[in-house]
């Protein structure tokens, strides 16, 4: 429970919702003041607006529409639409004109922006959505809202602990996105770009090295029955070069069947149904994590000869070529569905390099997984502590930033 009284938010500080977005795709320009949308409210980095990302209006045009322009530090949040149920919330780093779906939060001399903004992380907004069906916040029960409100010297000093916890998050996000560009930047060294083949290596189907099958269909005979039930990859599982294994889902499979849809480990796994395009063909390894594991008819199967073929340089070079272009042409929609057929990732014209080069090559990926699972595991570290900061802050605990020097600085590896 907070030492400190509860403010209603309208006392200490203003709310407002931002302007109509001009509807003239020539009003928007190269080079103006910041415009942005719900859609900017993406978590790129920690609790900012990614200027780079936005669109821009010049003076006059915003001057035409009647546009208000937001001061630096001001925080927003969505106020109607479903991104009002994502609970974002940002805090502008440069002035901004703001679409009318925002709520913009501009603190009084009483309120600092940086607290406020952990503040409503914490007491989020969306408790005033009163239907979740058609999602909206009344700037009125904004104004009630109400806030912890330490002293201006705490607020500060809250808001500076938490800033420096969040920016460790942001240090190991990038440091892990840049393993995974380091990987595909050492496949290109290796066997150049899959497009171009500069090495000349002698180039084969997939279907010559491999065997390529589908999944499992999950009918709705298959669901009603509740014995013989066995774990299943689905498409929300298999991403470009790793796999999500957070959900697993369990069908039923015969006797019978069990040989067909099992997967072994160095299985490649291909997404074979996506509602968006783009998505098509992404590709990753089996490494056996679940014991009888299956997968459905939207993950295509691809085993390999390994005396011709390894998975990861397989994967890898999929995942480069496809997303270049095979699998986005190859594909056929339906329904708002789009598939790529097991044949079409049979007919993938995929090179060859020595056994060796690929065996070398798979030893690295294996080494930098090892290092991004070492990476992973600090960051859910630093994520339980950050979680453990926001407790601290907002009882009253957090008095000065030992706790934070403690914890986080001297408790987590960087």
């Amino acid at each position: 429970m907070s030492p400190w009284p509860a403010i209603e938010l309208g006392k200490v500080a203003e709310i407002a919702a931002g302007g109509s977005a001009p509807q003239d795709p020539d009003d928007f320009s190269k080079v103006g003041i910041p415009f942005v949308r719900a859609g900017s409210l993406k978590p790129l980095i920690e609790g900012a607006i990614v200027e780079s990302s936005l669109e821009l209006l010049s003076e006059d045009v915003a001057k035409k529409h009647r546009l208000r322009l937001f001061p630096a530090g001001s925080v927003l949040f969505a106020k109607s639409g479903m991104s009002a149920t994502k609970g974002l919330v940002y805090r502008l780093t440069s002035p901004a004109y703001v679409v009318n779906h925002l709520a913009a939060v501009i603190a009084g001399p009483n309120l600092d922006s940086g607290y406020l903004r952990h503040c409503l992380q914490v007491f989020s907004p969306t408790c005033l959505i009163q239907d979740e069906a058609y999602p909206s916040i009344r700037l009125s029960d904004i104004t009630l809202m109400k806030i912890p409100l330490p002293p201006l010297d705490e607020q500060k000093k809250i808001a500076d602990i938490l800033d420096r916890a969040e920016a460790l998050r942001a240090k190991r996000r990038a440091a892990l996105a840049q393993l995974d560009e380091l990987v595909q930047s050492i496949f290109i060294e290796m066997f150049g770009d899959p497009m171009k083949n500069p090495r000349g290596f002698n180039v084969v189907k997939l279907s010559e090295v491999s065997e390529v099958s589908s999944g499992l269909t999950l009918n709705s005979q298959r669901r009603s029955k509740k014995e013989n039930l066995f774990p299943y990859l689905r498409v929300a599982n298999v991403f470009r070069n790793k796999l999500d294994l957070s959900e697993i889902k369990y069908i039923h499979i015969s006797d019978s069947e069990t040989n067909k849809y099992m997967l072994k480990k160095d299985d490649v796994l291909i997404v074979e149904g996506h509602g968006n395009i783009e998505e098509i063909g992404r590709t990753a390894v089996w490494k056996g994590e679940i014991a009888n594991c299956a997968h459905q008819n939207h993950i295509i199967k691809v085993r390999l000869d390994e005396n011709y073929m390894r998975p990861y340089f397989a994967s890898y070079f999929l995942n480069l070529y496809g997303n270049k272009g095979y699998f986005y042409y190859k594909s056929r929609t339906t329904s708002g569905l789009n598939t790529i057929s097991t044949n079409k990732v049979r007919d993938v014209e995929i090179f060859l390099p020595p056994i060796d080069t690929q065996l070398m090559f798979e030893k690295i990926v294996l080494e930098i997984e090892r290092r991004q699972q070492s990476q992973q595991q600090s960051l859910l570290e630093i994520n339980n502590l950050f979680d453990a900061l926001l407790h601290e802050a907002f009882t009253g605990k957090l008095f000065s930033n030992q706790f934070f020097d403690r914890k986080i600085e001297k408790g987590v590896k960087i």
